[in-house]
């Protein structure tokens, strides 16, 4: 897709992005944006949570919003989730909430190249009360570690890494879950650049490419869930 129109052509860009017409939707109203803060701002985080959030801040790194993180919560209690994989832990914001919605038996298996990040994230968790053997950190460059892991061995892949990279990450990941498993992609809307016709870079592109794929796959079941700057999800099918 060449481009995508701006906000105030929503319409256009869900044809777009379906390749085929639809029923007029509604502008998104300021009650409606009001609506949606509230609701991604629904759930009220713990002091280890928050804490979390000041250490990504402090390095100017993004973490996922309460509504991501509760959604990532849910999606893996639902899933009965025992084994996660998470590429990007950040300063364990993510992480946390994936570990609050897995099995009390669960492991987290998490994956950055900032060894400095996966610290902050470890006292995140023993904040949070997790014991130190919940999570596996693992540090380096995630196409590089990924292909180690396990063949349907994981329940919940949860890809917050870099963006040239997620065509990647979803091949990967099919690889990795079970089926039934889930995988979830953050920040799909790339602050209303995905739907923006003006010209993006090449992340943008790539996003449009990830959502065209996901979409059309006859191995996924998607949804794009409007929490935070975007969650794409999708339960790869039985065999």
């Amino acid at each position: 897709m060449c481009g995508f129109p701006r906000p105030a052509d929503t319409v256009d860009a869900v044809r777009q992005l379906r390749g085929q017409p639809g029923e007029q939707e509604r502008a998104i109203t300021a009650n409606r944006q009001t609506s949606l803060a509230f609701a991604d701002a629904f759930v009220a985080e713990a002091e280890a949570l928050l804490w979390a959030r000041d250490r990504a801040d402090e390095a100017n790194i993004p973490s996922v919003s309460s509504g991501t993180g509760a959604a990532l919560r849910l999606l893996a209690a639902t899933a009965d989730a025992k084994a996660v994989a998470e590429i990007g832990t950040g300063t364990g914001v993510s992480g946390i909430y994936l570990l609050l919605g897995m099995r009390p038996d669960g492991v987290l298996t998490t994956v950055d190249m900032e060894p400095e990040r996966q610290a902050h994230a470890k006292a995140a968790f023993r904040a949070a009360g997790f014991a130190g053997n919940r999570a596996r950190f693992i540090p380096g460059r995630a196409l590089e570690v990924l292909p180690r892991l396990a063949d349907g061995g994981y329940d919940l892949v949860f890809c917050d890494g870099d963006r040239l990279e997620l065509l990647d990450y979803l091949d990967e990941s099919m690889r990795l879950l079970r089926p039934g498993g889930l995988v979830c992609f953050e920040g799909v809307f790339a602050d209303g650049r995905t739907v923006d016709s003006a010209a993006q870079p090449a992340e943008v592109q790539r996003i449009r490419e990830l959502l065209r794929t996901v979409r059309e796959s006859r191995e996924l079941l998607p949804t794009l869930l409007p929490v935070g700057d975007g969650l794409l999800c999708a339960v790869r099918r039985g065999a």
